[in-house]
């Protein structure tokens, strides 16, 4: 054995390992990661049993138990797998048994919490065959993809039980947000069963007067038939947002889909199409309306979403000109782009949507390219892989954890929940 513990007190022990040295640098740092990995087991081990108990019966409820005695388990930690006798409890009638260490160390499956951090993190990143590789390349563990994917399991599932009861905090602001601007969209992952559905994306993005972004809350669901319960995530996020930032505005942003607006409009002072979806649409239209004059149509372009942006009544005009160039120009005539952009510009500039002149005055963002960019870095980055098909439960695991970690500060404060009220689904 190349570490030992030579020495112990009250409130610490030391330990002792042995490293050789070795002509090459590399194998050296080697050696070394290996007798670190050596020392945390048996550390990990020792910090362990001050959570055992001393095998005297105690009572759950209107329950006693009584230990069976010491019993072996292997507990997978970020070291290696520490071997350790602890006392199991059983009832006097059998039936389940119950380890306080387990409850009382915030065991995770068979994993130590700092363990069941590190997998289920690295498994929001990439699949359960690279994670194998990157514990077995970086840190020297080799672990089953079946022990991945059930502690991310678990930890996905304490994240879903606890998303209702556990509130998490918003960063410390240098100002009061001015904006809240909230958005959601869709973006499509293949389900086993159903095909390519469509999963579901929110954001709360924070702004302060200046209109620079100063935090952001990523949300995400699985396809669901109705949306209802993303939805239902999606309001309770709003309600603490506006309980912390009541005097902000909030900008409800989206692309132009009827169905996200009747939502919206129930949480926000005021909606906005997303100018570039808009721009979107009088690109395809011009190159209709100009073809064969690419200057003509870039300067028309230019001019139409300058004044899109910047002018009050903008979305007016820039319908009236699509109209009229329809009207002129003989292969514009019902073509099915320019059609596109009349009905577009018709249905949002009547809505109210496209007031982008005040939204620009008050430095207030205009776009949702903050939920665009995480349908594009949440789902499909992990979910869209090649060859890639999914089950809702695995689907809905992977989100709920990618959720978490990319949203700044919420990773970190959900395990700080667990280590101080308890891993809230048993393994």
């Amino acid at each position: 054995m190349n570490a030992t513990i030579i020495a112990r007190t009250d409130t610490a022990f030391t330990l002792q390992i042995e490293v050789p040295y070795n002509g090459s640098m590399l194998d050296f740092e080697e050696a070394l990661q290996d007798r670190l990995n050596e020392a945390g087991v048996v550390a990990t081990a020792e910090g362990l049993q001050l959570f055992d108990t001393d095998g005297s019966p105690i009572t759950v409820g209107p329950v006693k138990f009584t230990s069976k005695g010491p019993v072996e388990k292997d507990y997978q930690t970020p070291y290696g797998v520490a071997t350790l006798a602890r006392h199991v409890y059983q009832g006097p009638q059998g039936g389940p048994t119950y380890c306080p260490l387990d409850r009382d160390a915030r065991i995770v499956v068979s994993s130590t919490p700092r363990f069941a951090k590190m997998v289920s993190h690295k498994y929001a990143e990439f699949s359960s065959p690279r994670v194998q590789v990157d514990l077995e390349a970086n840190h020297g563990r080799v672990v089953s993809r079946c022990l991945i994917q059930d502690i991310a399991d678990a930890v996905a599932a304490a994240a879903m039980v606890k998303e209702e009861d556990w509130s998490y905090a918003l960063p410390k602001f240098d100002s009061p947000p001015a904006t809240v601007a909230i958005s959601l969209d869709g973006t499509c992952a293949l389900i086993c069963d159903d095909g390519w559905r469509e999963a579901m994306v929110g954001t709360l993005a924070f702004y302060d007067a200046d209109g620079e972004r100063q935090h952001t809350i990523y949300l995400a669901a699985t396809p669901e038939y109705g949306r209802a319960k993303f939805l239902g995530q999606l309001e309770s996020e709003i309600g603490r947002a506006k309980a912390k930032c009541p005097e902000a505005h909030y900008v409800g942003i989206a692309d132009g889909a009827s169905g996200n607006w009747a939502f919206l409009e129930r949480h926000t002072d005021v909606q906005v199409t997303d100018f570039w979806h808009a721009a979107e649409y009088l690109g395809k239209a011009a190159v209709v309306l100009y073809r064969g004059h690419p200057r003509q149509k870039e300067a028309w372009l230019e001019e139409a979403c300058h004044r899109l942006k910047h002018d009050v009544g903008g979305a007016g005009w820039v319908l009236k000109q699509l109209r009229r160039l329809a009207r002129e120009r003989p292969r514009a005539k019902g073509h099915e782009d320019v059609q596109r952009a009349i009905t577009y510009f018709t249905n949002q500039w009547g809505s109210g949507r496209m007031d982008y002149a005040s939204r620009v005055a008050a430095n207030e963002p205009i776009g949702s390219g903050v939920t665009e960019a995480a349908c594009k870095v949440i789902v499909k980055q992990r979910l869209c892989g090649s060859g890639m098909k999914w089950t809702e439960g695995g689907a809905a695991v992977v989100l709920s954890l990618r959720a978490l970690s990319y949203t700044p500060g919420r990773w970190e404060e959900f395990w700080a929940k667990v280590d101080r009220w308890g891993f809230p689904v048993a393994a």
